[in-house]
């Protein structure tokens, strides 16, 4: 077996031809070709033109991908991805530009709910012991993930090991999405394991990972191994690989080292020259205590570690925050004053004269509450689309819900996607 590497190649923009150069280096350094059928994952979890083109691989990457393989004669070459949850996977891929560069380079693009899937068991898994496992990802002989490295909200970086959320049918999205959430990504390392890894460097994601702002870096990165891949993607962005939670436990569960010198660092670029580069990005929705905001948070523990539920309510609440201030900045600035409460919060919450909103079913205040108004959404696990009315609404800020082109995309693309499902028997 291949020590695990990591190419870093700095390219200048998006060029096609340069692109293909990069992949290109790339299988040669892997040593081998795919023959037959090839599936590219790549990261579209969110798109609007009007406010998020910068949280998903770009299409043109993937295209050069597509092109470098066509050339080399792999007969069968499908793009597949389940998107956002709550939202139809085809609103984002048009919004994307992923169906118009599908038909560019002769490509299929696949919503993964739309396909026929089987049920397989998860051997090493801690939460998802099964999954329902799309057929494009089971039958795949040759296996791409191509993820936008970003910083993430809840889980620190967002690369190859985290790009497996969207491996999931959006009727399993959200199992374990809580407290658990590190340890559900390293599950679905299991089933989701690449033979290669293309990452989209070339502008990087901070912020709120799915209306990410831009940051250019200017890099391609590939590797033979999705944790040598974070590895150095960690570091790029500031963290040392064991501080990456998810990445530290899928070390532990014997997925390969996490120190940095088990990995060989190829290419014209360097570790340290990107790290300096993006070493004064604040990633401001990774701690929400920091945004610029009168509103208030109390973030409890959860229920099933008893630690903070990062990746449940809260999360869910920071992806509702990020998009409504995406969309309309300074949203979040102007808004009413008031506290927004997640997991078990043991002590006083201070809503000072405006609501006290508790989100979420296992949500409770040990002390008191202070506030004009208190109200609970119940649920779980909560999405960011089901916050997205009563969160704004509640604290006078504009809510996406009452966009037309937004809604209007949303039904047609949501007919579409059930028809698409009968059709393939998708149930």
């Amino acid at each position: 077996m291949q020590k695990p590497w990591v190419l870093l190649r700095s390219v200048k923009d998006y060029d096609p031809t340069k692109l293909k150069e990069v992949v290109e280096e790339g299988f040669e350094l892997l040593g081998k070709r795919p023959s037959e059928k090839v599936l590219i994952k790549p990261n579209v979890v969110f798109a609007n033109k009007r406010y998020s083109n910068h949280a998903y691989t770009n299409p043109e990457l993937v295209g050069a991908v597509v092109d470098t393989l066509r050339s080399s004669g792999v007969p069968e070459v499908t793009i597949g991805e389940s998107g956002g949850y709550g939202l139809p996977t085809r609103m984002l891929l048009k919004e994307s530009g992923y169906y118009e560069m599908g038909k560019a380079h002769n490509v299929p693009v696949v919503d993964f709910n739309e396909d026929r899937y089987v049920k397989v068991k998860l051997e090493k898994a801690a939460y998802h012991k099964t999954m329902l496992c799309p057929r494009l990802i089971h039958e795949a002989d040759f296996k791409i993930w191509m993820p936008k490295l970003k910083y993430h909200i809840c889980c620190e970086i967002t690369n190859a090991l985290k790009l497996n959320i969207g491996i999931l049918l959006h009727k399993e999205r959200m199992l374990y999405h809580d407290d658990r959430l590190n340890e559900k990504i390293v599950d679905l390392l299991e089933i989701g394991y690449p033979d290669m890894i293309i990452s989209d460097a070339v502008i990087i994601g901070h912020g709120f990972e799915s209306c990410a702002k831009p940051f250019y870096l200017g890099v391609i990165m590939i590797s033979n191994d999705p944790v040598a891949a974070d590895v150095v993607a960690a570091q790029i962005l500031g963290y040392r690989p064991e501080d990456v939670h998810h990445l530290k436990i899928a070390s532990q569960r014997g997925y390969g080292s996490i120190d940095p010198s088990s990995v060989d660092v190829l290419g014209d670029a360097k570790i340290e020259e990107l790290a300096e580069k993006t070493k004064d990005i604040v990633s401001e929705f990774q701690d929400i205590q920091k945004l610029d905001t009168p509103i208030r948070f109390y973030e409890g523990i959860g229920p099933h570690t008893g630690d903070i539920c990062y990746g449940g309510c809260m999360a869910a609440v920071k992806g509702c925050l990020g998009t409504v201030d995406a969309r309309r900045p300074g949203s979040l600035r102007r808004a009413k004053k008031g506290a927004i409460i997640t997991g078990i919060y043991d002590g006083d919450v201070d809503a000072g004269d405006g609501v006290a909103l508790l989100i979420g079913d296992c949500t409770e205040v040990k002390g008191t509450i202070k506030a004009r108004k208190i109200k609970r959404v119940k649920g779980c696990p909560i999405g960011a689309l089901q916050l997205t009315g009563v969160v704004p609404l509640t604290f006078g800020m504009p809510t996406p819900l009452f966009d037309l082109r937004d809604g209007w995309n949303f039904v047609t693309k949501s007919v579409s996607k059930g028809w698409h499902k009968i059709i393939h028997g998708a149930f």
